[in-house]
């Protein structure tokens, strides 16, 4: 056996650590991550539905199904804050990779569930487990794609996730249909084992960042930035963006304008009129690059606000409403990699961290928002837009420190 000192793997870290990085390649990198993140995080919104045949076939009421959906999604946190130091200290590609194979498990398990609470404890697994994939892919694309293709590779990354409600549910909804509900898992297990080749074979190592401290090193990271007003202020305002995102949804299926509230096949229309924002976004981002990150953090919050006031008077005019709605979500879409740019260009040495905490804001928002909506239920469509648009403005003022401070270096 060689010395680990003349070792070819020795020799590449060593000469690489003084030479510019060699970036991946963008367009399969992007792709790649961009239809994993579809692929990984709709797993958080696939039993919204099948909450009906979950329900017959495990013996229980309708309500009580809903657990499956709550315990994933706290899991769910709790697994985006284990995978940022995870990827900081081990690599992206490395627990991207170690975390397929652990939600394959968990996710074909789900499937086998004979009873209720055995599916809320597997449901708590996979969502620990796919967990792991958005923090660690959002970190990839930060170290290893080139900075001028890096924007473009955001907000794929982050559009695919937010198109994931949408697509994982229609293709939910069309699968249980004709094989059942325990086969979307299967199928979703299938593609996650297929999808391990590409991760292998497209991504790139990442090599370990310094030499000492190790794993308690890279979770130590997290309090020291919360200790940073800029950046907290900015995970505050993505717990904002994901409320006012997920109420405004919320709110247009139980307290919408007549026709559309209640109505399963129309507020799944109006989702899914909200996909082409999601496309137009990612397309649009060579142009929207040419802005910096925190302006256009600061703009799309801007215009997420006004188009949620427009919103607000449009509930008996269906058309108009679906068109503020998708300026709404082209907002989202743009303001959501904006702000990751924003927090990895503060915190250059714990990358992964930073974004395991963007992560967990997201998450804490999405799970803020229905019960925003459930508060304000009393002050109809209409109000309950209208105090969205207001918490839309509180992201701006939260966004702007980060803006001042681009502006003074």
């Amino acid at each position: 056996m060689s010395h680990p000192t003349t070792s070819p793997r020795h020799t590449t870290r060593t000469s690489t650590q003084h030479q510019p990085p060699a970036w991946a390649p963008a367009a399969p990198t992007i792709a790649l991550l961009t239809a994993l993140g579809v692929l990984m995080v709709g797993q958080m919104y696939t039993v919204l539905a099948l909450l009906h045949p979950m329900a017959t076939a495990l013996g229980t009421r309708l309500e009580q199904v809903t657990w499956t959906a709550t315990a994933f999604g706290f899991a769910y946190a709790a697994g985006f804050l284990l995978a940022g130091p995870l990827s900081d200290r081990y690599g992206s590609r490395a627990v991207i990779t170690a975390g397929l194979v652990a939600a394959m498990a968990a996710t074909l398990a789900v499937s086998a569930a004979s009873d209720l609470p055995t599916a809320i404890v597997l449901r708590s697994m996979q969502g620990l487990t796919a967990a792991t994939f958005a923090p660690s892919a959002l970190s990839y694309a930060v170290h290893h794609i080139a900075p001028q293709r890096r924007g473009t590779a955001l907000t794929c990354i982050t559009s695919g996730m937010f198109a994931a409600a949408v697509l994982l549910q229609i293709g939910a909804q069309a699968v249980a249909a004709g094989l059942g509900w325990r086969a979307v898992f299967w199928i979703s297990t299938a593609l996650m084992a297929l999808s391990l080749f590409p991760v292998r074979r497209v991504l790139r190592p990442t090599l370990r960042h310094g030499t000492g401290g190790g794993l308690r090193q890279a979770f130590a990271a997290m309090p020291r930035l919360l200790r940073g007003p800029r950046l907290v202020a900015l995970y505050l305002s993505t717990v904002v963006l994901m409320s006012a995102f997920v109420a405004v949804y919320t709110a247009v299926a139980i307290a919408g304008p007549a026709g559309i509230a209640g109505n399963s096949s129309a507020i799944l229309a109006v989702r899914a009129s909200a996909l082409p924002a999601l496309v137009a976004v990612p397309v649009l981002a060579p142009v929207l690059q040419r802005l910096a990150a925190p302006l256009r953090a600061v703009l799309a919050f801007a215009l997420a606000a006004l188009a949620v006031t427009a919103g607000s008077f449009l509930g008996g005019h269906p058309v108009p409403l679906v068109i503020a709605l998708l300026l709404f979500v082209a907002a989202v879409a743009a303001a959501a990699p904006a702000v990751v740019e924003t927090i990895n260009a503060g915190a250059p040495h714990a990358r992964g961290a930073a974004v395991a905490l963007y992560g967990c804001s997201m998450f804490i928002g999405a799970s803020l928002g229905p019960q925003l909506t459930g508060a304000l239920t009393g002050l109809g469509f209409g109000g309950i837009l209208r105090v969205v648009a207001a918490a839309l403005g509180l992201g701006v003022l939260l966004a702007l420190p980060a803006l001042r401070h681009h502006r003074a270096e």
